[in-house]
């Protein structure tokens, strides 16, 4: 009985798709509640699910056929009444099926269409008179299940079979049965199709604004990460050196003080502006700040800056690299020397490497890869790959750890002049 299996699994999912809709009301009428309280804007109305139910009232056409049966009107009224069962059987499972994508397109609600088909010819052609009207049934069911490009051909077609078998039993009256076929037929599918559309619609907004919403956390994380990580490296490194300074040299301590106080300052400028997504980095500016930390941590920053000038947002990601680079140099490296290079190469990037010669921190001894590292390194992988770029990072041949970063840039900008820094003394 694998009809009644199939026959339950629609209830079980019309049932749930019940409940999903009342929950879905109930979220509607609390958030209309507290629209009318705040004056917003009023929320859409889900409406019910879409089901098959909404399809069986139209079975009323074939009431006056069952009043013949009961009347006694109609010859052979066993094979009358098998044949009124079976129609109905029938249409139920169709416009059951039809509104379930996968279901609708299998073989079976096919099969079971063209069976209908073949019942409602047999019925009009043996009794005639109200058993006619079958066919506006058959042409509604035929549209709930086929949506597709072909559904005005088929739809033309069945209108010709109800015409034809019509005006055999009825004459002139075909007319009235070919118009009513042809009408249910394509209005059913044109309202059905607009309603399908209109929740995919629904749902794709719906979507959207759930991947707005991640896109959104995961980019202020990224930010929170890179700001608070170099930011807090900084301060503990020039809060180290303030206190070792402090007994010999209290000048050079207020300096590293005065440095620390500059430095939470600017973050919490910059928290400020990576809240509200409006932060643009310059590199230059990380540069200098790259000098400063190294310096501070007694390492001996060495930074060469050639080529043309870049975008705003190439500066803004190449100076998250060296942010996150020059905080793993602090944090991890042990290194006493960083250079840090920025220079155009052939084929339309800019270059920037980071340098160490320290122990490394902690990437593969096997050499460099594509986007190892940390959650920084990480999300700069990714951060780098949506601008057409790359990221590499590991062991360097000659010792230490090295961090490259490519990014494409326009022709025009490469044809500018070049422009260097030279190295800054601790």
């Amino acid at each position: 009985m694998s009809w009644i299996r199939e026959v339950t699994c629609q209830v079980k999912e019309w049932r749930a798709a019940r409940t999903r809709w009342r929950a879905d009301m109930e979220r509607f009428k609390a958030e209309q509640r507290a629209a009318r309280k705040s004056g917003g804007k009023m929320p859409e109305n889900p409406g019910p699910p879409p089901t098959g139910f909404a399809l069986l009232p139209w079975l009323l056409m074939g009431m006056g056929s069952f009043s013949n049966l009961l009347q006694g009107k109609t010859a052979n009224p066993w094979i009358g009444g098998l044949g009124l069962f079976t129609f109905n059987s029938l249409y139920i499972y169709v416009t059951f099926r039809s509104f379930v994508k996968e279901a609708r397109e299998a073989r079976s609600t096919k099969v079971a269409l063209v069976l209908m088909g073949l019942v409602t010819c047999g019925l009009a052609l043996g009794y005639g008179g109200s058993w006619l009207y079958f066919f506006p049934l058959l042409g509604l069911a035929t549209g709930a299940v086929l949506r597709g490009p072909r559904l005005g051909q088929i739809g033309l077609g069945l209108t010709a079979l109800a015409a034809v078998v019509s005006f055999v039993r009825a004459g002139w009256d075909a007319v009235n049965v070919a118009y009513g076929t042809f009408l249910s037929t394509m209005v059913t599918a044109a309202i059905l199709s607009l309603s399908e559309a209109v929740r995919e619609l629904r749902a794709a907004r719906e979507e959207l604004a759930r991947r707005a919403v991640e896109k959104e956390r995961l980019r202020f994380s990224r930010d929170l990460h890179d700001l608070l990580g170099h930011t807090l490296s900084v301060i503990v490194v020039k809060s180290e050196a303030a206190r070792r300074l402090a007994p010999r040299d209290l000048d050079a301590a207020l300096t590293q003080i005065t440095d620390i106080e500059s430095v939470g300052r600017q973050a919490l400028t910059e928290i400020r502006e990576a809240v509200t997504g409006y932060r643009e980095g310059s590199l230059t500016t990380e540069l200098d700040r790259a000098r400063s930390a190294l310096s501070a941590a007694s390492v001996d920053p060495v930074v060469r800056q050639s080529g043309a000038p870049l975008t705003p947002q190439n500066e803004a990601l190449l100076g998250w690299v060296v942010r996150e680079a020059v905080t793993n140099v602090v944090r991890h490296s042990g290194a006493t020397r960083c250079e840090i290079t920025v220079a155009g190469v052939l084929g339309g990037h800019v270059r920037l490497t980071v340098t160490d010669d320290g122990v490394g921190t902690g990437a593969s001894a096997t050499g460099p890869a594509e986007g190892i590292g940390g959650t920084g390194l990480k999300g700069l992988t990714e951060r780098l790959a949506a601008a057409g770029g790359s990221l590499r990072a590991g062991p360097s041949p000659r010792g230490g750890f090295t961090v490259t970063a490519e990014l494409p840039v326009e022709a025009a900008d490469l044809a500018s002049s070049s422009v260097a820094t030279a190295p800054r003394e601790p």
